[in-house]
Order: C-alpha cells, then sequence, then structure tokens
C-alpha cells in the first residue's frame, strides 16, 4: 500500500515539475512546424543528460530546431559546421602566445556551451570527430597541458546527411554509440507543408523567449531520475537488448546471421533513461512498457551491426528491433 502512495505522491510531484514542457513544446511550434517526434527526442536528451544524433535529407529544421530550443533556455549555443579541413583545435581550442603577458594562454573553441550544433559531422575527418566525442564523454576537454571542465548542461546535437557519400567521413560504430538517441527526421505532410510556406512566405518570426533557466534543467534532472520503474520493466528492458545479441534464445534463430553484433550495456542503460525521460514528458512517475517502446528505435537503431547478408537482403536495423518487440513478452 505504501508503494501505492510513495507513486501518488511521486506522480503529483511530477505533475507539478513537468509544466515547462508544454511550455517548451509551444515555444518550439511557433518555429518549427509539425516533427512533434523530434521535439520529444530533444527533450528527452535534455532531460537524460544525453546526446543525439539526427540523420535527414537537408532542409528538415534539425539547424533550426536544436536553435530554438537553446533560445527556450536561457542557454549559450554554438554551432560548428564540419567541413574535411577541420581540424581539433577549431572544435575544442588551442594555446595562443600572448605578447603582452609573454605567456601562452587558452582560447577555448566553440565546444565551450550549454548546446552545440555538430553540423554534418561525417563531413569532418576522424581526428576532429573524436575531439568532440571525448568532450561528450568525459565532459572536460584538454588544451595543452591544462583540462577545462565542460559548462552544464552540455548537450550535443550532430547531424548526418544520408543521402551524399562522397567526402564524408562514416563514424565509426564505437563512437556512435557514444550518441544517446539516433533521430530519423522524415519529410513533412503535405498540410504541414502548406503552413511552412505560408510562415517563410510572410517572412514573420515570433521573438523567442526563454522559458527556463540552466538552473531549473539541473533541478528537473534531479526529478526524472526520481521517476519510478518497477523490476518487470527492467527485465523487459534486458530481455530486448539481449535479444540483439543472442536472437536465437528468442525464437529468433533467422536474425542469427543478420547481426554481426548486438547492442552494447550503454543501449541498456539510455533505454532506462530516455524511458523514465518519456514518462515524465507524458506527465507520469512511473515507467510502462509502452515508454520503453516508445524509445526503443531511437535508443537501439545505431546499436545493433548489420552482417553483409541483411545489407543483401536490404533488412534495416528498425525491422530487427520491431521483430524483437513483437516477440519478447511485454509485462
Amino acid at each position: 500500500m505504501s508503494q501505492t502512495v510513495d507513486i501518488r505522491e511521486l506522480n503529483d510531484k511530477i505533475e507539478a515539475q513537468s509544466g515547462f514542457v508544454n511550455l517548451i513544446i509551444q515555444g518550439m511550434d511557433q518555429t518549427i512546424v509539425g516533427q512533434k517526434h523530434l521535439v520529444e527526442s530533444l527533450l528527452i536528451g535534455l532531460l537524460s543528460d544525453g546526446h543525439i544524433l539526427l540523420e535527414g535529407v537537408p532542409g528538415l529544421a534539425k539547424t533550426l530546431a536544436i536553435k530554438t530550443l537553446a533560445s527556450l533556455i536561457d542557454a549559450q549555443y554554438n554551432r560548428i559546421q564540419f567541413t574535411p579541413d577541420l581540424l581539433p583545435a577549431d572544435v575544442v581550442g588551442t594555446m595562443i602566445y600572448s605578447q603582452k603577458n609573454e605567456e601562452f594562454q587558452v582560447k577555448k573553441g566553440p565546444i565551450f556551451a550549454n548546446f552545440v550544433l555538430a553540423d554534418e559531422i561525417n563531413r569532418a575527418p576522424a581526428k576532429v570527430q573524436s575531439a568532440l566525442l571525448e568532450g561528450m564523454q568525459e565532459r572536460q576537454v584538454t588544451i595543452g597541458d591544462q583540462t577545462h571542465l565542460l559548462p552544464e548542461p552540455f548537450l550535443v546535437m550532430a547531424t548526418q546527411n544520408p543521402i551524399e557519400q562522397e567526402g564524408t567521413y562514416p563514424l565509426p560504430e564505437a563512437q556512435v554509440d557514444r550518441f544517446m538517441l539516433k533521430v530519423v527526421i522524415g519529410y513533412p505532410k503535405k498540410e504541414e507543408e502548406k503552413l511552412i510556406i505560408r510562415q517563410n512566405i510572410s517572412g514573420e518570426r515570433q521573438a523567442i523567449k526563454p522559458v527556463l533557466k540552466k538552473k531549473e534543467i539541473m533541478d528537473v534532472r534531479k526529478v526524472v531520475r526520481e521517476v519510478y520503474i518497477d523490476e518487470k520493466i527492467e527485465k523487459y528492458i534486458v530481455d530486448i537488448v539481449f535479444a540483439t545479441r543472442y536472437p536465437q534464445e528468442n525464437g529468433l534463430q533467422h536474425l542469427k546471421s543478420m547481426i554481426s553484433f548486438g547492442a552494447s550495456p550503454r543501449a541498456s542503460i539510455n533505454l532506462a533513461l530516455a524511458s523514465r525521460a518519456y514518462a515524465f514528458i507524458k506527465r507520469r512517475g512511473y515507467v510502462i512498457p509502452e515508454d520503453v517502446r516508445a524509445v526503443c528505435f531511437d535508443v537501439l537503431r545505431h546499436r545493433i551491426g548489420l552482417s553483409y547478408e541483411a545489407e543483401a537482403n536490404n533488412l534495416t536495423s528498425e525491422e530487427i528491433i520491431s521483430e524483437i518487440l513483437n516477440k519478447i513478452e511485454v509485462p
């Protein structure tokens, strides 16, 4: 019975704390037409302290989305356009000699911001990618012999263009794993596209006012950590992840030859964290199986390695995840 009371209390607390979610969604709707899934994914990343990799053709408001989110939160935003001639120092910063002081001084790079947009991350060579990914993982950057902590909150949203492969450097599988979510964005619907045309022809853009401060985000993250995850939900998450590693043990023998490697323990952690954040966005104090299923594709799609056989059969990681979700028993 005490458990029921706890959940009730938690629900009330989250109901009180999650009011800003609607304000952020309304603010995003002022500049972004449609793309509800993208907005939700950005919120999940923000609330779970995770980074996001966005994949979609040009012109789908990927850059505009993160810029709007940064404006809604009184936070610093930097955009880095990745190009083949970019150097790690262009991202993290470098040491500059000051003649006046007769010593080397640190000049911090654009990574020192709360929101960093790594535009077309696959256009820069591996050296630059790893400099950014180190900052993402360690939340610190070493310039010369000094280590500098990155600001809090710190969210990287990287975009990659799936249509051009010339002059690109695909992110290594192990490094893609650092991204909490990989979100694939599709084209808008017809009605949405009409609205996009109207908005852009009129040239009127509403000024975006901040609805949240940086400190409030840090406080809200503590509340998100309190969202209750039952043992049955934990088992459900582990079952899904293990099915990507050993499909034959779950009656999915035909997928064994299609998967070259399954999801890492990071997938289990991120699936739990993202489910929690999703429950919070839906103003609930506990996680239900539908929350896990809602975030499953974004958390797992970049963590399953496809074999040559799968590619030859045009099998995608999304189809594999669908089969696993249909097979694993829902608690």
